[in-house]
């Protein structure tokens, strides 16, 4: 069981490591995106082969998350934490003292995997550390640290680059990532682990799977060939029934079909799906829809985008409260409907649409995002038996991830379709993901009912 908690208590040093070593992941994913053109520009490398200096992070994450959700079921969620925050902290320094493109995309996929194994169980510790009737809040805190992380990444990226060179914005990781080392490994709860046999090649199959799968999709985001994106998506798919088929009647298989027979949970996870597939769509899309579509230049762009993180960082606590009270199908599925609103309003504005009427719709889009994400969280782990928590937490970074990318596929599409005017397209395919969202959060106040 637990240690170092007191039966209703929370145990601060330990949710303050836990919640730094998800900001350094949230501001390193941000500060890299900004900073991408002074990197290529510095590296003398064209935009094409740059790009890899997200993508190979991208591909490490999602390689490893259920591999290390896995281990954090059978080693405990503390250890994984620690090797995580630690790897990713040492790849920090290696991107630092990177001085070509080769070097950074490698340093870059090292850094994945640390940010990979502290994505996989920081849900699973948020549980351990939070009693059961708080645990709304504490999913709410970790929403809010992402929330915020996006939303001030860009400006902290802006100003490391104001006044240094693209290194000290991963260099700053190495005293933080120190510190959060430190904190967690003398405050992090221990957990008594089903000490399972950790089952590597159900491992390298799903690193495999995986890897192909989001290859596939940022080959779709680039307009590849249609021959290599489909012979990625055909290895990520025989590769995915092979590692079914693998662990087969497994009491904890690494791609969580057990989980996904629970009915609450599915919903759950679709609901995610559904969610970050229009927040990629939305993301994606609105930079070009504000500059091409409204005329506003790159500063009133980035003015425009921070609004949406920030709603969603001050919804995400109070939605988190609600959560402990309040069914999460019911919250989840008001929430998406606002989201699919406020992306209405968007993509129905015309270029003359005042800067005020732009925020207030994309403060609906926070708002309705915001008091999505923490109960829907919590009905994640909530609904997932306690041995079965790393595979939870796992399950819920790669929808995420997976949605993400798959909302980023689909704008490079609609460009592709309707050229210029794909961005509006793009922006009403996210209400319909949106909408998707909503349907399945209310489907689960009746899931909840079932035995």
């Amino acid at each position: 069981m637990t240690q170092q908690r007191e039966s209703d208590g929370i145990n601060i040093p330990a949710l303050l490591s836990v919640l730094l070593g998800v900001a350094l992941g949230t501001l390193d994913t941000a500060i890299a995106n900004t900073a991408l053109p002074a990197m290529a520009a510095d590296l003398h490398a064209d935009p094409g082969r740059s790009i890899w200096i997200v993508n190979a992070y991208q591909l490490a994450v999602v390689a490893t998350l259920l591999p290390f959700a896995a281990l954090g079921d059978s080693l405990g969620p503390r250890k994984v934490f620690l090797f995580g925050v630690s790897f990713f902290t040492l790849a920090s320094l290696g991107c630092t003292l990177a001085n070509a493109l080769p070097a950074l995309a490698c340093a870059r996929a090292l850094q994945g995997i640390g940010a990979g194994a502290v994505m996989s169980v920081n849900i699973a510790l948020i549980k351990l550390i939070f009693p059961p009737s708080k645990l709304g809040r504490g999913v709410g805190m970790n929403a809010l640290v992402v929330g915020v992380g996006f939303a001030v990444g860009p400006t902290i990226a802006s100003l490391v680059l104001s006044v240094g060179s693209w290194p000290w914005l991963f260099g700053i990781n190495v005293p933080l990532g120190t510190l959060a080392t430190l904190f967690a490994m003398r405050s992090l709860p221990r957990h008594t682990a089903a000490r399972a046999p950790f089952d590597r090649v159900a491992a390298l199959l799903s690193a495999v799977a995986f890897t192909a799968l989001m290859f596939a999709l940022i080959q779709v985001g680039q307009q590849a060939n249609w021959v290599v994106i489909a012979a990625a998506a055909l290895v990520a798919a025989v590769f995915m029934v092979a590692l079914v088929v693998r662990q087969a009647g497994h009491a904890a298989p690494m791609l969580p079909v057990d989980l996904m027979r629970r009915p609450m949970f599915a919903l759950s996870a679709f609901t995610a799906f559904a969610s970050f597939g229009a927040q990629g769509l939305a993301f994606v899309s609105l930079p070009f829809y504000f500059e091409n579509t409204m005329h506003r230049d790159p500063i009133h762009t980035g003015f425009l985008m921070s609004a949406w993180s920030i709603i969603v960082a001050a919804a995400a606590p109070l939605a988190g409260r609600l959560s402990d009270r309040y069914h999460p199908g019911l919250l989840g599925g008001v929430g998406l409907a606002v989201l699919s609103l406020g992306l209405l309003s968007l993509g129905n504005l015309d270029g003359n649409a005042s800067v005020l009427h732009i925020v207030i719709s994309m403060g609906i889009c926070g708002a309705g995002f915001g008091f999505f994400q923490s109960p829907n969280l919590r009905a994640l782990m909530t609904s997932a038996p306690p041995s079965r928590s790393g595979g939870a937490s796992g399950t819920i970074a790669l929808v995420r991830l997976t949605g993400q990318a798959t909302g980023a596929a689909l704008v490079a599409l609609c460009f592709g379709l309707q050229g210029t005017q794909g961005a509006t397209l793009a922006i009403h395919l996210g209400v319909g993901f949106a909408l998707a969202g909503s349907i399945a959060s209310f489907s689960r106040l009746r899931a909840s009912s079932l035995p």
